[in-house]
């Protein structure tokens, strides 16, 4: 399946692109300067770093709106799918959402277990995750999503509770940005470290609050 990205162009191999993601994830509108001063890292670096994760899709910026005279700051914010839109991150939604009616038309098998607005979710999760580095496995009937094994997980042991925040916080952006009824539910607790599995959530399985 081609998604038009070169060979291991993924934004999200290098920690430090992951550190940045974690903290425009956790706090949106971020400036250079405050990133610098997160990550210990040269200003150019980290805009070379926000450069690459804004061409993947994951990052967005904005202008600051000022009352007052000076230049205007840049604000980086994580894409999320709801307040924060990539228009990147948007067109390979589609994308993945055309190749994979192409793919379902061709080869006809059994009679999917979801609806439509989910299997283009799930089309643009699975490119995503592949893109990234991943080689994800799909239950459409539990609505989980197994990474293992977890290459990044392995290599960066010391970050893993950044690396699964991150991911899973890409994970839900695209879903959002796909605009169907599937949200992330969390992951799996495992007793193996390297072992990787999403739940998914529809919407017609959430419990309604009580007023």
């Amino acid at each position: 399946m081609t998604t038009g990205r070169p060979a291991g162009y993924s934004a999200i191999s290098n920690y430090s692109r992951v550190e940045i993601l974690h903290l425009v994830q956790e706090q949106p509108r971020r400036t250079v300067a405050e990133l610098v001063d997160a990550t210990d890292l040269h200003p150019n670096t980290v805009r070379e770093h926000l450069q690459r994760l804004i061409d993947d899709g994951y990052v967005v910026s904005a202008s600051e709106h000022r009352t007052t005279r000076g230049r205007p700051r840049v604000l980086y914010s994580a894409t999320d799918g709801i307040n924060s839109h990539s228009p990147v991150q948007h067109r390979r939604v589609r994308a993945a959402a055309e190749r994979g009616d192409l793919m379902r038309r061709v080869l006809p098998g059994s009679t999917p277990d979801l609806d439509t607005a989910a299997l283009h979710q799930i089309d643009a999760l699975v490119e995503d995750l592949v893109d990234a580095g991943f080689d994800p496995l799909v239950d459409e009937r539990e609505l989980t999503v197994e990474l293992t094994p977890c290459a990044q997980a392995s290599a960066q042991a010391d970050h893993r509770e950044v690396l699964c925040s991150v991911h899973l916080g890409i994970m839900q952006s695209v879903l959002s940005s796909a605009d169907g009824p599937l949200s992330v539910d969390g992951m799996r607790s495992s007793c193996d470290p390297r072992e990787c599995i999403v739940q998914l959530l529809h919407s017609a399985q959430r419990v309604p609050q009580q007023a």
